[in-house]
């Protein structure tokens, strides 16, 4: 019998390869399925990949976390954690060798955040955006003279910020207000922006502004600002509920002049090159959100299955290691979304739908897991002398920044419209 499934089985598949082939051309289809004998399971990583992820942990448990309770407490990063950073190549994760770059893949950027997560998700959030968002744009849009100048900077030296969102364009992230005027050579950018991750230490900005407000979200444009150029200035830190030691800050163009060099990609395409790279960034949030669960995870089990009451170990009785059961069920739930995510984008597939997916569900997920933590360990969860209270707020940030879970649905059910009516 088991030779007649697979001559029928084999049939069946030449079958479906010739429809989609038909369908939707030759090229399309080689995307459609795996060419591999056995395709690869989601978490069976590379030599590469593990070795990294290892090297972050290793790096994380010694290093960072000594210093996760004073860096909340003083609202930045250490400036020793900042070099070693640096010195590990962990700025410059997917950023080829010959810019001082790591030349890693998009999965190995993600399990660094994921790792460092696990520790401190400030840290992560430094180093998420960084990538994600900075080295990402000036790898895929800059002039071979914009690589050179800034991205062996970005590895080695300096962090840079990604300016979009304003005090009247959040969600609605195309309402800019930010203007830049043409004069000859030079543009003159006005106008203020706000929630700025890594903004109090950013030695460049990537400022999106309208150029020709006349041509509406057409006009965006994208222009790089150092840090020193005349009329740039950045605010105090904001004082934020999580995530306290990443600085966010509010940066003011007061007519900041800058060359038409400066422009990063096309004229006009900024709102493309804004909505695109966001899709990347959601990735990594939802990665920095497995990781702070499963640290909080990391930190919430042991205690319940040593602190005893009524005579046994409060992770025996049913109602506890049940909800942990499930709550880890979700957790790997949420991790496999965000791999898939991650694979589907470096191997060159369409990933928006599942992004904006692993995004939501892992960050919905980090609420109700660091809270039911927190209720695991009784009245010491309670207090700041054990992490489940720092995890719990420093996931409330998953649900907002990067697209709120109400923009994720609402690009989840855009996408399975346009599936389900083509």
């Amino acid at each position: 019998m088991f030779p007649l499934r697979r001559v029928v089985g084999n049939k069946i598949l030449e079958q479906w390869r010739s429809q989609a082939t038909a369908a939707v051309g030759a090229k399309t289809q080689m995307k459609a399925y795996s060419t591999e004998v056995t395709p690869r399971p989601l978490t069976m990583l590379t030599e590469d990949e593990l070795a990294m992820r290892e090297t972050i942990r290793k790096l994380a448990t010694e290093q960072i976390s000594p210093l996760v309770k004073k860096m909340e407490d003083e609202h930045r990063i250490d400036d020793g954690i900042r070099q070693m950073l640096f010195d590990n190549g962990v700025m410059g994760i997917e950023t080829p060798v010959e810019y001082s770059g790591s030349g890693c893949n998009f999965l190995t950027m993600m399990l660094v955040v994921e790792e460092l997560s696990r520790v401190d998700p400030a840290v992560a959030a430094y180093v998420d955006i960084h990538n994600t968002l900075v080295n990402s744009l000036f790898m895929k849009l800059g002039t071979e003279e914009q690589k050179k100048k800034y991205l062996t900077k970005l590895c080695t030296e300096y962090a840079g910020s990604f300016c979009l969102t304003e005090p009247s364009s959040g969600s609605d992230a195309f309402a800019l207000k930010t203007v830049a005027k043409k004069e000859g050579e030079h543009y003159i950018i006005s106008g203020s922006k706000m929630w700025i991750s890594n903004s109090d230490v950013a030695g460049v900005f990537l400022v999106m502004t309208n150029a020709d407000p006349s041509k509406g979200y057409k006009g965006i444009t994208c222009f790089i600002v150092e840090r020193e150029t005349p009329g740039l200035s950045v605010a105090k830190p904001e004082n934020k509920l999580g995530i306290r030691a990443s600085g966010t800050c509010m940066v003011h163009f007061d007519n900041v002049k800058v060359h038409e060099s400066s422009i990063l990609g096309e004229y006009g395409k900024g709102y493309k090159y804004a909505a695109g790279f966001l899709n990347e960034g959601r990735i990594g949030i939802a990665a920095q959100m497995i990781g702070l669960c499963q640290g909080c995870m990391d930190a919430t089990i042991p205690y319940t299955l040593e602190r005893k009451q009524f005579g046994k170990k409060i992770y025996e009785f049913q109602g506890i290691s049940y909800q942990i059961a499930h709550l880890q069920t979700q957790l790997e739930a949420a991790r496999l979304l965000t791999y898939n995510a991650a694979r589907l984008k470096e191997h060159g597939h369409e990933f928006v739908k599942e992004a904006a997916m692993a995004k939501y569900f892992a960050s919905e997920i980090a609420q109700t897991l660091t809270s039911k933590c927190i209720d695991f360990m009784g009245g010491v969860g309670f207090t700041r002398d054990f992490p489940q209270e720092k995890f719990y707020r420093d996931a409330k940030i998953g649900t907002i920044y990067e697209g709120t879970s109400n923009m994720q649905l609402q690009t989840i059910a855009k996408l399975l419209e346009r599936e389900y009516t083509q």
